[in-house]
Formats: structure tokens, sequence, C-alpha cells
């Protein structure tokens, strides 16, 4: 008389279970457990497995036993992966390989990815409706060395290196730090506030002289050609190269993300780099030093950046520190025209070194033109009738229809895809004490960004640039907020596109010659509002080639926490603009 009841209970608990997320997995049970040997092999067997027991359109999730999972790359799964803005490896060892999957939440519990060499950790490739939760992913080794000075005096620097870092003296006399299949010498270097762990003002990229170093018997060095009167005894210096071959975690033609609850402490690129993918969404992904381990730094380059992706993009309530370069950077890429075949077709190339080996558009997808020279965008805009890859780096594209006689190789255009751009939002996040920039926006969709905290970026806050002459990064913004944001002592040091705590500025190559503008469109396309800038120094805005600006209800706080020094000394500049509403602060 129980039997049904029973059944009754299972049933309906299997449903549950269903409704809530689907069937849940254990990875201890196919072996998967810290400690293991050949973890990127089993967690690719178990994975295997489990999409073999599920039925289509069943949502997984599958957890990590919580503990520490160490990835040696000569135990781990070989995946050929262009990824953008980084060198372009191609075979990349992957601890945790995601491929085709509708419906999959991997669950960390708190765990560990602790991977050494080099190597890519996470990849998510041609996936949908996916999740990543509760995960600490860090190297052993970093390729980035943290040294301490110890005595700066007329005889050169003195340091100390942290006690990850394995080093010797070469025989060319040179400091170099090795770990498992890797071996670097430094030329260049980042340096923080042993106390307050912002980059000291004024330093920037460091050139180091590493020439006739010395090792001491206390296990220091002697670097005798190395002067620099800023850097003070406690300095952190971290030494790097500009490599970056991998992210922590590369996104690839893959619609809807959930990232939650993941921190980055190292990689050796960015934190995560999502390509031709649409609908993402970042909570609590922070990409910081590894405090416990006594590290200034994180990752070696952008904390998060976002390429040819469309749909919404969100990044909230997260916190990014110490990278090498941006928090984050959201932006489509320009194709050079390269030959004008007919008049419905062009030879298109990815030109930057780094950019290349993934699809650039569709058929069906809108596109624009620009004059490199000048960055105006021609009226006309086309639609792809078809795509053909002939390489990594080339496309012959056909048009619906007639192209305009005046685009040409000749004169240096550059085509935009249109469709894949994103709308975006910003919020609720912390960024300090890091290279270069805070936030970068490249698209003409609506873009938020909102009630964070800037503080110390070292270089420019917010950035709009806009660029079809080095790095490619299109596009125009023409419907950005930037409102309720704390911008504390921004500008410490000069980077690229640094003119300002808030910086428009597209790479223009003739400013004179431009007809058009580059950013906005419509008044009020760009909206600076109610933001404190809490400063030592003068520039706040400055605005290149923009139609449409509103500057409003902003206070400034001033203080004398540095000297300064910026070239700029205008509160708000602008070139080659109209439609400026910018009421006094």
């Amino acid at each position: 008389m129980c039997k049904f009841p029973v059944l009754l209970l299972t049933l309906l608990l299997h449903s549950l279970d269903i409704a809530a997320g689907g069937r849940t997995f254990l990875l201890k049970d196919y072996g998967v457990v810290p400690g293991a040997d050949s973890l990127s092999v089993r967690i690719d067997r178990a994975l295997t497995a489990i999409r073999q027991s599920i039925g289509k359109g069943e949502r997984a999730t599958v957890r990590f036993e919580r503990g520490t999972y160490r990835f040696v790359p000569g135990e781990s799964v070989v995946h050929d992966l262009y990824i953008s803005n980084h060198d372009q490896v191609v075979h990349h060892p992957t601890a945790l390989y995601l491929e085709a999957w509708d419906g999959i939440t991997v669950d960390g519990a708190g765990s560990t990815f602790l991977c050494t060499g080099r190597m890519l950790p996470i990849a998510i490739n041609h996936c949908s409706r996916t999740a990543l939760k509760n995960l600490y992913v860090d190297f052993e080794t970093p390729h980035i060395s943290q040294v301490t000075i110890t005595a700066n005096t007329a005889d050169g620097i003195r340091f100390k290196p942290s006690d990850e870092v394995e080093w010797r003296i070469n025989d060319d006399r040179r400091f170099e730090a090795s770990g498992p299949g890797w071996r670097l010498t430094y030329n260049t270097g980042i340096a923080f506030d042993g106390e307050h762990r912002y980059i000291v003002p004024q330093t920037s990229d460091l050139w180091i002289d590493m020439n006739d170093c010395r090792a001491t018997e206390n296990g220091e060095v002697v670097a005798p050609n190395w002067k620099n009167e800023r850097l003070k005894a406690g300095t952190r210096v971290a030494l790097r190269s500009y490599q970056r071959p991998a992210p922590a975690i590369t996104v690839n033609e893959t619609d809807g993300l959930s990232v939650k609850d993941v921190t980055v402490y190292y990689a050796e690129g960015m934190g995560i780099v999502a390509q031709r993918s649409a609908n993402i969404h970042l909570d609590a992904f922070n990409v910081v030093p590894n405090y416990k381990a006594g590290r200034y730094f994180s990752t070696q380059a952008d904390a998060t950046h976002f390429v040819q992706c469309r749909g919404d993009i969100t990044v909230e309530n997260s916190l990014y520190e110490g990278m090498m370069d941006d928090a984050i950077n959201i932006h489509g890429v320009y194709l050079r025209v390269r030959e004008r075949m007919d008049s419905h077709t062009l030879r298109l190339c990815y030109e930057h070194e780094q950019a290349y080996g993934y699809l650039w558009g569709n058929a069906g997808d809108s596109v624009a033109f620009v004059r490199s020279a000048t960055m105006d965008q021609l009226p006309h805009t086309n639609t792809i009738a078809s795509i053909h890859g002939t390489s990594p780096k080339e496309f012959v594209v056909r048009f619906t229809e007639p192209l305009p006689a005046e685009i040409c190789a000749d004169e240096g255009y550059g085509a935009e895809n249109l469709t894949w751009t994103p709308t975006a939002t910003f919020r609720n996040c912390t960024v300090r004490n890091n290279r270069a920039r805070g936030a970068l926006f490249s698209s003409p969709r609506k873009t938020v960004c909102e009630d964070n905290l800037f503080d110390h970026t070292s270089g420019t806050a917010v950035l709009l640039c806009g660029d079809c002459n080095g790095w490619y990064e299109s596009g125009a913004v023409r419907d950005l907020t930037i409102r309720r944001n704390r911008f504390v002592n921004a500008l410490t040091n000069l980077f690229q596109f640094t003119s300002a705590v808030i910086s428009i500025y597209p790479e223009i190559p003739h400013l004179d010659k431009s007809v058009t503008y580059f950013h906005g469109g419509t008044s009020g396309a760009i909206r600076i509002i109610d933001n404190v800038f809490d400063t030592f120094d003068a520039p706040l805005v400055y605005a290149k080639s923009t139609d449409g600006i509103v500057i409003s209800g902003n206070r400034i706080k001033k203080n004398s926490d540095f000297e300064p020094f910026h070239p700029n000394r205008e509160v708000l500049k602008f070139e080659h603009c109209k439609n400026v509403e910018a009421l006094k602060f």
C-alpha cells in the first residue's frame, strides 16, 4: 500500500530537480578529485560520460569536490583556439574545456584551479545556457616576478625577489626568473607603493637596465644600472614581459553565459575574453592579487574583454585590482579593405597581430565603413550577402548592394560589423591600483556605467576610443551614460589616450581633415552626470570628434595627495566637438 506514494514522491522530487536546474553530477564519482593526476583528461572523460547520460535539452550541473586541483600542461588535453587580443599560440593545454554544451552549470564549490607553466585554465566554446560559479583560478609560479626595493642609491637599485619567484643571475649577468616550461629576463615593470598598493605616480612603464646584476649573500640582487629616484625602499615592482599567451577564461561563439563568484588571481593574459558571443552576465567576477602570496599584481592584461559580441553584456558587483591593463574593454574589430574585387565584393583583413582567427560576420549582417585617416564614417551601410574565409586573417565578402566607388584599398578604409555590437552595463564595481585605464566602451548600442568606484586607476578612468589605424578596435559610441561614479585620484600616470579622467579619444591621424564627428551623433548622446571627482590634478573630461555631450551635476573634491603634473591643464577640453552642454562643476 505504501509503494505508490513512495514512487509518486520520487517522481515529484525528480521533477523538482529538473525544474531547479536539471541533474547534478559529482565529479568525484568520475575520479576527478584534488591530488589526482591527469586532471584535464579525467574531466574530459567525465563530461563525455555525463553528456551521454542526459536527455536532449536537459540541464546538468557538474560539481567539483572542494579543494585544490593542480593542472600540468604535459598532462592536459590540448585544444586549438585563436584567442583575440592575445599572442596567437593556437595550441593550448587546457584544464577545463566545454564545447557544444546547451544548459550546463559548472560549480567549483569554492575550489582552486592551480595551473603550472603556460596553459589555458578554462575554455567555453560554442555553448549556450552555460554557468560557471564558485571557483578560484591561479598559477603556481606567475610569469610576473615581484620584487621589493630594499635600497636605492647612486650605486643603483638593490631588490629582493618574493619567495615564490624562482630566479638566478644568468651567464649574461642578468636577473632571470623561471618556471615549468618558461624562462624570462625583464627590462620593464610596474611600481606599486608598498604601503597603499597604488602605482607610484609618474612612473608608468618602467624601463629597467638589468645588465651586470649580482646576487648578495642574503638573497638580494644589486642592479647597478637600474636608476630611478622615484623608487623608494619598500616599493614593490612587478617585473613583466609583454607576452600574453592565454587568459584565465576564454569564451567563443557562446550565447548565454553566467559567471558568478569566480576569482582570478593571475593569468599570463587577461581574466576573461569573450569573442563572437552574446548575452554574458558577470556577477562577482573578481580579478585581484593573491594577497596571501603577498602579491600586488593580478593579470598580465585586462580583467575583462569583449570582442565582436552582441546581445547584452552585464558586469556588476566585481572587484578589479592590480591588473597590467584595463578592467573592462568592449569593442568590435575593424577589418581593413585590402582589395576591391568588383562592385559588390571586397577582400577584408584582420590587421592587428593579436586579433584574428575567428569569424567576423555572417550573411545578413549590417556593415559600415570608415576612412582610416579621418575616422569619418560613410553614410553608406551595406549587408553581407556571403562571407568566405581564405585564411585565419582574411575574408572575401560579397555585399547585397553596390559599394560606393570611393571604397578601395589605396585610400585606407575599414569595415565594421554593426550587427555584432552589444548593449552594455558596468555597475557597482571597484577598479583600483591598476595600470593603464579603467573602463573602455566602444559600442553604438546603449551603454551604462554607473555606481562604480574608480580608485587610483593610474591612467584614464573611462575611455572611449575607436581606432582603425593601430589596434583596429571599433567603434563609435552613440548612447552612453556615465553616472553616480566616484573617481579617486585617477590619472597619476600617462598611458595611451589618457588626456583626462574621462577621455573621449578616437585615434584620428588627420583630425584637421575630418568632416563628420566620430562619437555621438544626437543631442545628449554621451551623458556624464552626478559623478564625484576626487582629484589632485586639473583635467577631468577631454573629448575629441564628438557630437552631443551633456556634463551636468558633477562635483569636484580637490586634494593634495600628489603633485599635479598632467600637461593638460584644462578641466574640460573639447576638440572638433559640437552640441556640448557642459555645466560648471
